[in-house]
Parts: C-alpha cells; structure tokens; sequence
C-alpha cells in the first residue's frame, strides 16, 4: 500500500493537469454544439416564417378571387364541367347525358352574410 501511495503522489500534479485541459477541451466542444444547434434553429426560423409568409399571401389571392367574383367560380365550373361533358360525348359519337359527370353546384343559391 505504501509503494502505491508513493507512487501516486508524483504522478498527481500530471494526472490533476491532463484532468483540466481535458474538461476545457470538453467545455470549447459543448460551446461549438450550442452555437451550431442554435444557428440551424435560426435558419430553421427564417425558412419556415419566409414559408408562412408565402402561404399568407397565396391565402390572400386566393380570397381575393373568391370575394371578387363571389359565386361566379362555381359557374365557371359547371360550365367546364359541362364542356368536358358535351366534348367526351361529342367525341365518342352519344349525344346522351352522363349521370357520373360529378355532383351539380347550386350556383343561383347565395349565402348571405
């Protein structure tokens, strides 16, 4: 016991010195991967509130469309609706009507606010 002690108590200055630099060397890395972590938060940020940005304003056109011209896109629709229809018959050579065509929009009904 005593030779190990002797032993020791040489060695541990050396022993304290690589403890210390190998906690600031663990400490410099731990800083790097906060500041790395928090870059890529602030891009992450960026991309996503220039992504927001982007769908607020399609949102935007899309009401103005919508309040605009009001009820008269449902019968832009139907009316390609029914062009598609009389052309697909047209073409085929029927001149009957195809019930599967898709569900008629009630474009004369209007809500009122």
């Amino acid at each position: 016991m005593e030779g190990i002690l002797a032993l020791m108590i040489p060695l541990a200055p050396f022993i304290m010195v690589v403890a210390i630099i190998w906690m600031k060397n663990q400490r410099k890395l731990e800083e790097k991967r906060l500041d790395a972590a928090a870059n890529h938060s602030a891009e992450a940020a960026a991309r996503h509130a220039t992504q927001v940005g982007e769908l607020e304003q399609r949102v935007r056109v899309l009401e103005r469309i919508v309040t605009d011209k009001g009820y008269d896109v449902a019968a832009q629709i139907e009316a390609l609706r029914d062009q598609n229809s009389v052309e697909n018959h047209a073409s085929e050579g029927l001149h009957l009507v195809d019930q599967d065509s898709g569900v008629p929009l009630r474009t004369k009904q209007k809500e009122t606010f």
